[in-house]
C-alpha cells in the first residue's frame, strides 16, 4: 500500500517520522541526507529570524501590519523544498517561509509589508504570485494555472498554502471540486495552526480532521505532523510526484501551532490563554530538528550561534537596503490595474495628483 491508503485520512492516523524528541520512528528513515538536512535547518534558522525582524520593524512603525510565521516553518520548508523549476506556488499572507525557498529575495517580501508594490514582483522565472489577503480565494487560481499546465502537456505542480480558516470559505470548495473532477495537478496545503484569527479550530468546522475534506472531492487527502520536517517532506513529495504522472490533486493538512498573533494587528491574548500555547512547545519544530542534528553530532550551542549571527548579518542588510528604496510615485496605484489605463483610471489619477497638489500648497 502506499503512504496515502495507509494514512486514509478515515484512518484516524497522523504521519509522522521524527518524533519530538527527534528520533526516528523505528519503521520509517529520514528521506534527506545529514547535508540537505542541516541546510534545511538553516533556512529555517533564518526564516524565523527574519520573522522576527519583521515583528520588531512592525513594531517600531518601519513596517505596516504582518502575519508571523513562527512555529510553522516545518510546514513551509519542507513543502517547498520538493518543488522544481516551474512550479508555481501561491501563498496566502503568513508564507514567509516557502517564498524564501522559492528563491523570493527577503528585500521584496519586507518591500511588501512597508506597503511598496515593488514587493509584490517575483524575479523572472520564480513563480510565487503576490500575497492574497482575502481568504480561501487563491486555491481558484493554483487550480486554474494547475488545469491549464496540464491542457498544455506542461509537467508542472502548483501548490495552494493556507490555514484552517480558509476550508470554510466557498471558494476553497469550489476549487477542490474542480481539481478533483478534472485531475488537476494541484497541492493543497492547509496548514492547521489551530486558529482562524480569534477563532478556534474546534468551531471551525465538525470535521475530525481538515484532510478527510478530500474524500468528498475524489481525492487524496493525508495529515501530517506539519512540524515534522522530514513527514512534511515526504507527503508532499508523493503528493507531487503524482500530480506530475497525471494521478490528480491532493490536500494535505499539516498539524502545526501559531505561536503568535494572527497578525501584528491581532491580540491574542483575547482569544487564548498561555498555558493552551505550553503543551505546543516541545514540538517546536526547530527544537525537534536540533535534537536531531544534536544526536548525529550536527549540532551544538556554538553552531547555532555562528549561524544566527550570520543570518543576522544578512537580514541586517536587507533591512538597510529595504528602507532605502525610494517611495513608490502616486501613478503606480493605477499604472498597473490594466496593460493601458482606462479613461476612469487616468480621470481618478489626475483628480488624486491635483488633490494632492492643493495639499501641499496649502501648507506651503
Amino acid at each position: 500500500m502506499g503512504l496515502f491508503e495507509d494514512y486514509h485520512p478515515l484512518k484516524g492516523k497522523m504521519f509522522q517520522i521524527m518524533k519530538p524528541d527527534g528520533t526516528i520512528l523505528p519503521e520509517v528513515k529520514a528521506p534527506l541526507t545529514d547535508q540537505e538536512t542541516v541546510d534545511l535547518y538553516r533556512k529555517m534558522l533564518f526564516i524565523r529570524l527574519a520573522d522576527q525582524r519583521a515583528l520588531m520593524l512592525q513594531r517600531q512603525g518601519r513596517m505596516g501590519t504582518y502575519a508571523p510565521i513562527w512555529g510553522q516553518e516545518a510546514c513551509q520548508v519542507g513543502s517547498a523544498a520538493v518543488l522544481q523549476k516551474g512550479d508555481w506556488v501561491f501563498p496566502a499572507f503568513r508564507e514567509l517561509g516557502a517564498a524564501l525557498i522559492m528563491g523570493i529575495p527577503l528585500e521584496t517580501i519586507f518591500l511588501y509589508w512597508m506597503g511598496n508594490e515593488e514587493g509584490s514582483r517575483s524575479p523572472e522565472g520564480i513563480n510565487v504570485l503576490p500575497v492574497s489577503i482575502p481568504v480561501g480565494t487563491h486555491p481558484l487560481h493554483a487550480v486554474g494555472v494547475a488545469w491549464a499546465g496540464k491542457l498544455k502537456g506542461d509537467k508542472i505542480v502548483t501548490v495552494a498554502y493556507f490555514g484552517d480558516g480558509a476550508t470554510s470559505k466557498g471558494d476553497f470548495h469550489e476549487a477542490m471540486n474542480f481539481a478533483g473532477v478534472f485531475k488537476a495537478p494541484a497541492i493543497f496545503f492547509c496548514q492547521n495552526n489551530q486558529f482562524a484569527i480569534s477563532v478556534p479550530r474546534k468551531i471551525q468546522t465538525a470535521s475530525q480532521t481538515i484532510a478527510q475534506k478530500a474524500i468528498a472531492y475524489g481525492m487524496d487527502g493525508i495529515q501530517v505532523d506539519g512540524n515534522d520536517l522530514f513527514a512534511v517532506y515526504t507527503a508532499t513529495k508523493e503528493a507531487a510526484e503524482k500530480a506530475r504522472s497525471g494521478e490528480g490533486p491532493t490536500l494535505i493538512e499539516g498539524v502545526t501551532y501559531r505561536f503568535g498573533p494572527h497578525t501584528t494587528a491581532d491580540d491574542p491574548t483575547k482569544y487564548r490563554k498561555d498555558q493552551e500555547i505550553e503543551p505546543w512547545k516541545p514540538l517546536d519544530p526547530m527544537v525537534r530538528l536540533r535534537l536531531y542534528l544534536k544526536e548525529k553530532g550536527l549540532w551544538n550551542e556554538e553552531i547555532e550561534q555562528r549561524l544566527s549571527e550570520e543570518a543576522q548579518k544578512e537580514i541586517d542588510q536587507v533591512v538597510k537596503e529595504a528602507e532605502a528604496v525610494a517611495s513608490p510615485n502616486v501613478e503606480e496605484i493605477f499604472k498597473y490595474v490594466y496593460a493601458e489605463m482606462t479613461p476612469p483610471l487616468k480621470e481618478q489619477l489626475e483628480y488624486l495628483k491635483s488633490t494632492l497638489d492643493k495639499n501641499v500648497n496649502r501648507k506651503a
